[in-house]
């Protein structure tokens, strides 16, 4: 064992100084001294990657995330909060990288807020997928652990006693509790077809903010008004955070992701596809030089109409019919209706659809969650961008 020892010493010491060789003893063969010097010229010895180690938090209650945040601010780490409902999805994976991207860490919220649910919507029905949630964020942070960026410091998850903790939360008109709204634009488009969304929306974001102190909040272009609203809610009450918008996912054929796809089967996808259709007519008409709300806006109602009028004339097990709530094209800081594009402005291409419930639907057929009978909304725009 000396006799080795020395001889490792000594190849070790000419790999580092350039020795002259020196006669070894014949128990060292030639390919036993090359292993030897290629593992001895290595800069540093060869480390194994470190495990993975998750280290997301989850947070019910509110003073031990605050406690939590204030450890961060101490070391100079920061934050980006990604509000969800859950049923996560790739446009919302998509948020928490551009977090991960701009920030130390990231905090995911999973709160099914009621108060943004009319009395008659589909909030018992809400798809509410804690355990895949949680094994997506898993393998989300793993990524982002493997790439050197800001981790998921924090899942918050608080109960609705938490985060209305004086009354239960009320979706009546004009209800009881304390809410904030943002008049008129939260009665437009959206606000006027569901009148407390979002008067829900902008109360249980306030009520995000204030626990978690963000640096930067992450929302995505899909729920444009609700981006609009957000950026409203900072500015007008003074929050010190600032509204980051990721870009709409999208499947390849133009449908935008959203939690409730789940409900809409086989028969209703494939027809819900005629809101990306008519918003992308329009978005022609734009670019071909139209100016006039007319002009922009016919070929829309065009498509919808004859789509509306294939789905009616087909029988009833092969048809899905819906409605459309409206085609809009607004001012992009107001969200009221342009009769004129500013081409210094441009303007907020959107619109909504509701799937109706099927009709006859066959055995076997795929129907998805709620087997069909769910109507399902659909919202999607595109942002007509200034034109230099």
């Amino acid at each position: 064992m000396a006799s080795q020892f020395q001889a490792l010493r000594y190849l070790a010491m000419c790999t580092n100084h350039h020795c002259p060789p020196k006669r070894l003893s014949p128990l060292y063969s030639a390919p036993f001294v090359r292993r030897v010097v290629r593992f001895l010229s290595s800069s540093s010895p060869r480390r194994s990657p470190k495990p993975f180690a998750p280290h997301t938090q989850v947070f019910r209650d509110v003073d031990p995330l605050r406690k939590w945040r204030r450890d961060l601010l101490l070391n100079n780490r920061t934050l980006g909060l990604v509000p969800t409902m859950g049923a996560l999805h790739e446009g919302h994976l998509s948020l928490v990288r551009q977090a991960a991207a701009e920030n130390t860490d990231v905090f995911v919220s999973i709160y099914v807020n009621p108060t943004q649910f009319g009395m008659n919507e589909d909030l018992a029905s809400y798809p509410k997928t804690w355990e895949a949630d949680m094994k997506i964020l898993t393998v989300l942070d793993r990524e982002l652990a493997s790439l050197g960026a800001g981790r998921i410091s924090a899942v918050f998850a608080p109960s609705t006693k938490t985060m209305y903790p004086t009354l239960p939360p009320d979706s009546s008109i004009p209800g009881a509790g304390s809410f904030v709204e943002i008049r008129p634009l939260g009665q437009l488009l959206e606000g006027a077809s569901r009148p407390v969304f979002f008067r829900g929306v902008a109360t249980v974001c306030m009520k995000l903010f204030n626990i978690c102190a963000p640096d930067r909040v992450y929302f995505g272009q899909k729920d444009i008004q609700q981006t609009v609203v957000i950026k409203r809610l900072v500015k007008d009450f003074h929050l010190n955070t600032e509204v980051r918008i990721g870009p709409t996912e999208r499947e390849k054929d133009g449908l935008a992701l959203s939690s409730r796809n789940v409900y809409l089967g086989t028969r209703r996808r494939n027809v819900g596809i005629v809101l990306n259709q008519l918003l992308r007519k329009a978005e022609a008409q734009y670019n071909a030089g139209k100016r006039k709300r007319g002009d922009i806006l016919w070929p829309a109602n065009d498509h919808a109409d004859k789509t509306l009028l294939e789905q009616e004339a087909l029988e009833p097990g092969k048809r899905a019919r819906f409605e459309v709530d409206y085609i809009s094209l607004a001012n992009p800081e107001t969200m009221e209706e342009l009769e004129e594009v500013d081409e210094a402005k441009g303007a907020i291409l959107s619109g909504a659809v509701k799937m109706l419930p099927l009709e006859d639907a066959k055995e076997g057929e795929e129907l998805g969650v709620g087997g069909g009978q769910i109507p399902v909304r659909l919202i999607d725009n595109i942002v007509l961008d200034p034109v230099a």
